[in-house]
């Protein structure tokens, strides 16, 4: 009866999923965006709100098909209690998530990074991904420039304003999010390891990374220098040469008990051992 009920579960899971396949693509390649992978000319507060909807997506995605919380990816949940209190007029908070989100650019350390790649290790293919991905940062420190840009621009009550329109937009008022919290709480959304659940992840993921991976420089043997075909014929993999085998007979040598023995030969009458 427990495989029975853990078998329904997971259909339910499946089934509420696909629901939600349509909008989590969506959701999934804008926050691929708004983390880099597109510099946006302009973001609005509605804008910021909807990274915050997607973000709730994406952990409902990951709740739903029992992916293993080993990192704190999405933080859905607190989204919603963000987009709660902003609504209530408390930018604080939501200011200082999109701030932690978003802020990570060691450009300094990625600038020496490529000078050593290239000036002193030779080593161009390194030089040219950490380049690439020095710009995903840039991308991703535009994002929060023009996301704070947005709110900074407005007063207290027009800021108010515009996110209360645009939590009605994407189905947040306060009583719906009462409702989103409370059905995050409920077997549906618990994590239930599974085969099927593992299987329709991989596979949705797979299509997203696709999706999302499509400028030049992330095509195979762009991506990485250590993805180019190799210029020399190479050893099978996990090869190991096993040297020849040494008698050992002289007794002093490695013979931390001062065992009196011999490694001779051992003779047979099928030959010698």
């Amino acid at each position: 009866m427990t495989t029975q009920a853990t078998q329904n579960l997971v259909n339910q899971k499946l089934e509420a999923f696909e629901r939600l396949l349509t909008e989590f693509e969506m959701s999934f390649q804008y926050v691929q965006d708004m983390h880099g992978q597109r510099r946006f000319p302009l973001l609005s507060v509605a804008d910021s709100v909807y990274y915050l909807h997607a973000l709730w997506i994406c952990e409902c995605k990951d709740r739903l098909l029992s992916v293993y919380k080993n990192i704190t990816r999405y933080e859905g949940h607190h989204c919603l209690e963000l987009l709660r209190r902003w609504q209530e007029g408390e930018t604080a908070d939501v200011v200082a998530f999109l701030q932690r989100k978003l802020d990570m650019l060691p450009f300094a350390d990625l600038t020496q990074q490529i000078y050593h790649a290239r000036q002193l290790g030779g080593e161009e293919g390194l030089a040219q991904r950490l380049v690439h991905g020095r710009l995903i940062l840039l991308n991703r420190g535009m994002s929060l420039m023009q996301a704070l840009a947005a709110i900074f621009a407005l007063s207290e009550d027009e800021l108010l304003r515009e996110v209360q329109i645009a939590c009605t937009q994407y189905g947040h008022q306060p009583d719906q999010i009462e409702k989103q919290l409370a059905a995050m709480d409920t077997p549906l959304y618990s994590y239930v390891p599974h085969q099927a659940l593992a299987q329709r992840n991989m596979t949705v993921m797979n299509k997203m990374g696709v999706n999302v991976l499509t400028s030049p420089t992330d095509q195979p043997g762009q991506r990485s220098w250590r993805v180019l075909e190799p210029t020399e014929p190479m050893r099978p993999y996990a090869e190991h040469l096993i040297e020849g085998y040494l008698e050992l007979t002289l007794p002093a040598h490695n013979n931390i008990l001062g065992l009196r023995f011999v490694d001779h030969p051992e003779r047979r009458n099928v030959g010698t051992v």
